[in-house]
């Protein structure tokens, strides 16, 4: 299966933030007992690359991926420190063409006609809807996909439990992204078993969603 195949089995992408890197190998322990084996480590933290290197090292089952790369260089850390995949908030035509070229999968965000359509002229295929619910939801989502009905989204940004299934119900919807199952404070906590019951509540909903 490719990434982005398997992202799709998923139906979920963790959107993680860690502040320090001993947090990460439980955190990602946590989210693959739950039967969540995926994880976005947001480069909004110094520890990123770190944590990224000791989830590929000691929980290899996990598919991890880096988050808010926002340059080439940044993108480059990522996959030197093993990141399988890159995802941006918004779409840098320089970052897409250098992930394109390392033959990387990458996500970039958008939110707009323009934008979808710049993505896509630099090679990018699956996008990422965002900020999701504040630049319209699934209205919006199902507005745009008329026009570009063959392009395919992973919506994140205000996304959970009560409008998950809106949106994995529509086709053009690969995944979604979320980070109510991998809240910063209760990383912070250490509260694995509390991370590990959400991912299972989050996987148990997927499947009745797609049943």
């Amino acid at each position: 299966m490719t990434i982005t195949e398997r992202i799709a089995a998923i139906g979920i992408v963790p959107v993680v933030s860690i502040q320090k890197p001993e947090h990460a190998v439980p955190l990602a322990q946590a989210l693959l007992a739950g039967g969540l084996p995926c994880a976005e480590i947001t480069f909004r933290t110094a520890a990123a690359a770190e944590s990224i290197a000791l989830i590929r090292q000691y929980v290899p089952d996990l598919l991890v991926g880096a988050g808010t790369v926002l340059s080439t260089e940044q993108a480059d850390i990522a996959l030197a420190n093993g990141a399988e995949f890159i995802v941006s908030p918004g779409t840098n035509p320089a970052v897409v063409a250098h992930c394109v070229k390392r033959g990387v999968p990458i996500y970039p965000g958008v939110c707009t006609p323009s934008e979808i359509e710049m993505a896509l002229s630099h090679g990018a295929e699956v996008l990422k809807f965002f900020p999701a619910e504040p630049a319209g939801g699934v209205k919006f989502l199902q507005a745009v996909c008329a026009p570009y009905h063959h392009v395919r989204f992973m919506p994140t940004g205000g996304i959970d439990l009560n409008n998950l299934a809106d949106y994995l119900a529509l086709p053009q919807v690969v995944a979604c992204g979320g980070s109510w199952m991998v809240k910063p404070k209760l990383i912070s906590a250490g509260e694995f078993d509390a991370i590990e019951e959400l991912a299972r509540e989050a996987v148990t909903a997927v499947q009745k969603i797609r049943r």
